[in-house]
């Protein structure tokens, strides 16, 4: 095989790594640039593809954006999951360091996933707030399955509620650490840390 067919077949991607590959590229975009404002086209000129093929994998930019949000939420579950039987305050140190340390390495999606929430179209804001819950919910259920968080669940909408804006308050806060840098990854760990801790105590 000559030499330029032999190196146009190790580039040839499989159908997973094109789609990582693309997702990647609109995770980028997405970040830097409101929703209405990237063009399929774009995504398409960065990723070297046809806009033929980028339509093949996603038939309109609602469902690519979906994709872009559905996988940076999946990922930040995975840095999240529970770990059964061990207590709350040491899953939240090790949790939020792995979190921290996504964020810093994949901060273009992580920008992007919350930028769904200001886009116009509902769907993707559904796809968003969807996300939102998944993450309530496991955080939920990690404290009510420790026995000194229990008590607290006497009172269990005040404990959701308060769950519901940590999350906000840790969103904002890992948005401005990427701005500006001041803080170091264990000052914005042990803040998030108190705060959870703070308001649910």
């Amino acid at each position: 095989m000559p030499a330029n067919q032999g190196e146009r077949a190790r580039r040839r991607l499989s159908t997973e790594e094109r789609r990582e590959q693309l997702l990647s590229v609109g995770a980028k975009l997405f970040s830097e640039s409101p929703y209405d404002e990237v063009w399929i086209e774009q995504v398409a000129e960065i990723a070297g593809v046809s806009r033929g093929l980028l339509y093949h994998y996603f038939p309109t930019k609602r469902d690519f954006f979906a994709a872009v949000v559905e996988r940076q939420s999946e990922r930040m579950l995975r840095m999240t999951a529970a770990v059964p039987g061990l207590p709350v305050r040491e899953q939240l140190t090790a949790g939020l360091d792995a979190y921290l340390g996504y964020v810093q390495a994949h901060a273009h999606g992580f920008r992007a996933f919350h930028r769904a929430d200001a886009a116009g179209d509902q769907a993707v804001r559904r796809v968003y707030q969807r996300a939102l819950a998944a993450q309530e919910q496991q955080i939920l259920a990690a404290l009510a399955a420790d026995p000194e968080f229990v008590p607290a669940f006497e009172n269990a909408p005040q404990v959701r509620l308060a769950v519901r804006g940590w999350l906000a308050f840790t969103t904002a806060v890992c948005l401005e650490w990427l701005r500006d840098g001041e803080l170091t990854r264990e000052q914005v760990r042990e803040l998030c840390a108190r705060a959870l801790l703070g308001v649910i105590g």
